[in-house]
């Protein structure tokens, strides 16, 4: 299938079966023709990205991009999550911006669309460069919708991610606790939770917790609190786009999240993702809440754990009255609006976002895929098969719920509204009905 691109110049995309949307073979072609990337006029596209994981991007997945398209250079920058948002709005109301494609985080999307930094993927202009075989139809609702705004596909989901219940079986084994399920409630959950606080080692003091997970004071602690408001079929927002969490539904939910408390180690209120994760990979905590993409480096790459996938389970969180928990997380990459290499730009984003992409992510990098066909597929790596069960059942009960972070051009500012009030609530500076009706009420200003 041949296809111009936006500078005039023809490359071809071609379905080959068993092998990548966008194959060597005919690229080899269209590198012959001048066209994407031709011998002897390389081209570069550079991309902002989280620091967190784009130095293992730019070592192996753009070699594996590089099979496909030899002569498209891509680097990847690095930067810190905290100022990362900032330096991509600044590059993107830049004259000559520096990048060509955003990775962003879930709740970025209308900040950067409201500015015009990101291109409708969906387009015209980019229709006419993707591939007839990449199937849109083919993500899950949820992740997909991370990279929409106001009816635009401005980006699409590169590394998924959901809010997960981590287990350590052999603790379960010698508490006599049934392993849990996904149909686990929260009653049952916290009915168990006191014979998983153990003497492992015979000391006559507990060594060993039932739970950790986010209690300190930053923008993640409240997704465990919303997975659990959800799971009571509670909601950040109503109909009209109003703080509809300051009630009974709330405040309940919020007293589980810090009943946790009870079960967790000393000096849990201080603790965020490294404290619980570095907790659970020593084996000294039953359950762990956090983000799936942390997997396989607890459980399958020994450089970073010394626990493997037959000791540690993983699940959606518990049942609450009306449904299990979850949280949405997406990694999405968008392209700039001002690139001048568009072409080259999408052929990175699609080849990532592909079938046979994003399957080569999750089995060399850890990347949790988006579409429902890679999680119904046998993967590559053993590891994998539980993960994408647990993962599809995370993304639909994620789209039942709207089980994600509020969308809007001020997200991040409700964000820091929500860590400020949801710490206070956990640390008993303020009840749960106190802290919650002030955070309801900053929201509804800051929204406006």
């Amino acid at each position: 299938m041949e296809k111009k691109t936006s500078a005039g110049r023809r490359f071809v995309l071609k379905g080959v079966a068993g092998s990548l949307i966008l194959a060597a073979m005919p690229l080899a072609a269209a590198n012959a023709e001048g066209g994407l990337g031709a011998t002897g006029n390389p081209v570069e596209v550079k991309i902002m990205a989280n620091e967190a994981f784009a130095n293992s991007w730019q070592t192996i997945l753009v070699p594996e991009f590089n099979k496909a398209f030899p002569n498209v250079k891509v680097r990847i920058d690095g930067v810190p999550y905290t100022e990362l948002l900032a330096k991509m709005m600044l590059d993107a109301t830049s004259p000559q911006p520096e990048y060509d494609i955003l990775l962003a985080d879930d709740p970025w999307v209308p900040q950067l669309a409201q500015i015009g930094a990101l291109k409708d993927l969906k387009s015209d202009e980019i229709s006419a460069m993707t591939d007839k075989g990449y199937d849109w139809d083919d993500f899950n609702a949820a992740p997909l919708a991370a990279g929409e705004w106001n009816g635009k596909q401005y980006a699409v989901p590169v590394r998924s991610n959901m809010l997960l219940m981590f287990y350590n079986r052999a603790l379960y084994e010698k508490a006599g606790v049934p392993e849990p399920t996904p149909q686990i409630t929260w009653d049952q959950f916290f009915a168990n939770a006191p014979k998983l606080v153990q003497d492992t080692n015979g000391d006559g003091k507990p060594d060993s917790w039932a739970i950790d997970t986010y209690f300190v004071r930053e923008p993640l602690t409240p997704t465990i609190w919303q997975s659990i408001l959800n799971s009571n079929g509670g909601a950040l927002l109503d109909a009209s786009g109003a703080p509809a969490f300051a009630n009974q539904v709330g405040s309940k939910s919020l007293e589980m999240h810090k009943r946790l408390l009870e079960f967790a180690p000393p000096g849990a209120l201080g603790h965020g993702f490294s404290e619980s994760l570095q907790a659970f990979r020593q084996g000294i905590v039953a359950n762990m809440i956090t983000w799936g993409s942390v997997y396989k480096a607890t459980a399958v790459d020994k450089q970073s754990t010394t626990l493997t996938v037959e000791d540690v389970g993983v699940q959606v969180l518990p049942v609450g009255s009306t449904s299990a928990g979850t949280h949405r997380g997406i990694w999405i990459a968008g392209v700039s609006s001002k690139t001048e290499k568009l072409d080259a730009s999408w052929a990175f984003v699609q080849w990532l976002t592909s079938k046979q992409g994003e399957s080569i992510n999750a089995s060399m990098v850890g990347s949790f895929p988006a579409r429902k066909s890679t999680l119904a597929s046998e993967p590559s790596e053993a590891w994998l098969k539980p993960i994408y069960k647990t993962l599809q059942n995370a993304y639909d009960v994620a789209a039942t719920g709207k089980m994600w972070r509020i969308r809007n051009p001020k997200s991040d500012a409700a964000q820091q509204i929500l860590a400020d009030e949801i710490a206070r609530g956990l640390a008993g500076q303020a009840s749960p009905e106190e802290a919650l009706k002030t955070a309801a009420g900053k929201i509804a200003k800051v929204l406006k």
